[in-house]
């Protein structure tokens, strides 16, 4: 076992190129457009086309990292999603596919709703503190959905996130230690009969606070850390409000005086603002969050320990932490994540509703899917069941 850094080496982002504003919700839905943008936080929500699945979204954000690395130190590739688009087949077999990996590599997917993402990331780093000169490739993809007209509705959003994971990393060193808490709940899921998932929105809310609560006390435990250890914190986020909640709950959990709002925003407030142009991207939020973080903070936060609390409904949370690494900005890729949000095209109402309408093809016989825009990767249609992916 090797006693150098292990973590997050690398890190991309990627979002569909479509969007629907939340004002246009709004009217659509005869609600006040502060309803979404005060009470949730959020301004737009990612819409993936037709031919965009996490498949192809997962492959879109870990293209760009295969320039940051030689391809064959990568011996694991680690998909998370709640989002799966085979009930056999892992998408992390399709994703080595389509970014020709090497054939000496493990390929696995990982799902616990939202906290998914985190299990694949911590087997990762427990893996690579084992093997210093190989690399796993994490990826969390996913596509929030639920129904029309529902409470859940504002809330949707798509994205992926990709992370290069090994020794020496360039981006975060994590630490050993976690807080944990497991629990079974039923908050939020989605049967194998539904494309939209169903959430007591409420319920889910108070669980989350008090897994949070659980998982911190854990942490400190285990740690022996306490909160003006952190420069800043990520969290979790559904949408993007819940930050800021977590955030005061967990200031009087830690027993210090309340930040205020001031204070909140200096320790959340860059880690949120990919996530309110793109809604829930449950696996992959918290590491978008991180992306956010990265991309925008104003000082330096080379040598800062930050935070991280992931939670999956149903529930799994985990509290953990890593160090910024010095020198990170010169491996940040803030510029090209901007340009790829500001392209997007909106939506009009119907254009959204058609999409949500469409229904995805189960006869197993030959469709070919009209082309929209995506990244270097789409669903080109289906052949006896199976899913035909192409490269652009």
């Amino acid at each position: 076992m090797t006693n150098r850094p292990v973590g997050i080496d690398a890190l991309s982002f990627y979002a569909p190129a479509y969007y629907l504003d939340l004002d246009v919700l709004a009217e659509a839905r005869g609600v006040d457009p502060n309803k979404y943008r005060i009470g949730l936080g959020q301004e737009r929500m990612a819409i993936a086309p037709p031919d965009e699945d996490v498949v192809t979204m997962g492959a879109s954000a870990a293209q760009p990292l295969l320039d940051m690395t030689d391809p064959q130190r990568i011996e694991w590739v680690l998909f998370a999603t709640e989002t799966g688009v085979d009930q056999s087949k892992a998408a992390a077999l399709f994703v080595h596919g389509l970014l020709d990996l090497p054939v000496r590599c493990r390929a696995v997917e990982m799902k616990e709703a939202c906290y998914g993402g985190t299990a694949a990331l911590r087997l990762a780093v427990e893996w690579a503190r084992n093997h210093p000169r190989r690399q796993a490739l994490v990826i969390a993809s996913d596509i929030a959905r639920y129904d029309l007209r529902s409470p859940g509705e504002p809330t949707q959003g798509a994205g992926a996130v990709a992370m290069l994971v090994g020794s020496d990393p360039r981006l975060v060193a994590l630490d050993e230690e976690a807080g944990l808490y497991t629990e079974d709940v039923m908050d939020f899921w989605r049967p194998n009969y539904r494309n939209a998932a169903l959430v007591d929105g409420q319920y889910s809310t108070r669980v989350y606070l008090s897994a949070l609560e659980q998982a911190w006390r854990h942490y400190v435990e285990v740690s022996g850390r306490g909160w003006n250890e952190f420069s800043r914190f990520c969290y979790h986020l559904p949408f993007t409000r819940i930050a800021e909640k977590a955030q005061s709950r967990l200031a009087r959990i830690a027993g210090v005086p309340a930040p205020g709002p001031e204070g909140i925003h200096r320790l959340v407030e860059e880690t949120l603002r990919y996530n309110r142009l793109t809604g829930n991207t449950y696996a992959a939020s918290l590491y978008e969050g991180l992306t956010s973080l990265l991309d925008h903070a104003e000082e330096d936060l080379g040598g800062r320990r930050i935070a991280f609390y992931s939670y999956g409904s149903g529930c799994a949370a985990e509290f953990f932490s890593g160090t910024v690494m010095p020198g990170y900005r010169e491996h940040v890729r803030g510029k090209r994540h901007r340009e790829m949000l500001e392209s997007r095209t909106a939506l009009a109402y119907q254009q959204y509703e058609d999409i949500m309408n469409l229904p995805f093809p189960t006869d197993g016989g030959d469709h070919v899917f009209a082309q929209y825009r995506t990244g270097p990767y789409r669903l080109a249609g289906l052949s006896q069941h199976k899913r035909i992916y192409e490269t652009l």
